[in-house]
């Protein structure tokens, strides 16, 4: 199997000998407003995609939206994604998916099977207190298919009871994370730290983790560098991949 990262939380996903696009954010360097209330504030995605979106598309079998913040799925996801591709995300957001035009959406509530691939909903938490309230909800899935090693898409949230849970239940070899330690002016993170992402090392040290959701939205102040920093500080660089946009991971079976 392999992994791109696109940009941000967009990835390709090649699993089970099917492709499929997650989290998709195609819009235009700097077509959104900045996240408000939030520091660095210039206009969004920060940086370009390293491709065209109809490249990006070209093999796109199915699409997974772990929620629908524009970070994860803009307009112009909407616009350029094919309307009969199935297309799996959470209850909550089936309605503005079919609103949109989209014919074969299957909202997962716990298990959806799709070309022998189980894609199963996992929970999360996007920040604490009443920030994490209000940007509500949020899931995470996990991918398994016979011949491939267990995948992780964490989605938006800290490390926190349902991601412990996640990993307890489903032992996957390889999670996916989003950190850049997103956040507004007031309160904590709303998605993972250095620090979290170490935890989770630390707590699954046989796993392995690719963090992403860096240094494409003005709220993620966590770089790549730092995130790389605290890492070798902590002993623990070769359990981390940390991807540019366009780079592709690798994973044996």
């Amino acid at each position: 199997m392999r992994i791109r990262l696109v940009r941000h939380a967009t990835l390709i996903l090649e699993y089970c000998g099917h492709t499929l696009l997650v989290d998709p954010m195609l819009d235009d360097a700097r077509a959104r407003a900045a996240v408000q209330n939030s520091p660095n504030q210039r206009n969004n995605p920060l940086v370009p995609l390293p491709e065209s979106a109809m490249s990006i598309l070209q093999d796109v079998e199915a699409v997974l939206v772990t929620h629908t913040h524009s970070d994860h799925w803009d307009a112009a996801a909407a616009k350029f994604i094919p309307k009969d591709l199935p297309l799996f995300g959470q209850p909550e957001d089936e309605a503005k998916f079919r609103t949109a035009g989209f014919t074969a959406v299957q909202s997962v509530e716990k298990l959806s099977t799709w070309n022998g691939i189980e894609i199963t909903r996992t929970g999360g938490q996007h920040g604490t207190g009443e920030i994490a309230k209000k940007m509500a909800p949020v899931s995470g899935f996990v991918l398994k298919a016979q011949g491939e090693p267990t995948i992780y898409i964490a989605g938006d949230t800290i490390w926190c009871r349902e991601v412990k849970t996640a990993l307890r239940t489903h032992q996957p070899k390889i999670a996916v994370v989003n950190a850049g330690a997103a956040r507004f002016l007031q309160g904590d993170p709303i998605t993972m730290t250095a620090e979290n992402v170490i935890e989770m090392c630390l707590t699954e040290p046989a796993m392995q983790v690719v963090a992403v959701h860096m240094e494409s939205i003005n709220h993620c102040g966590l770089t790549r560098a730092d995130l790389a920093a605290k890492l070798k500080a902590a002993g623990i660089t070769g359990q981390v991949g940390i991807p540019q946009d366009g780079e592709w991971v690798a994973f044996a079976p």
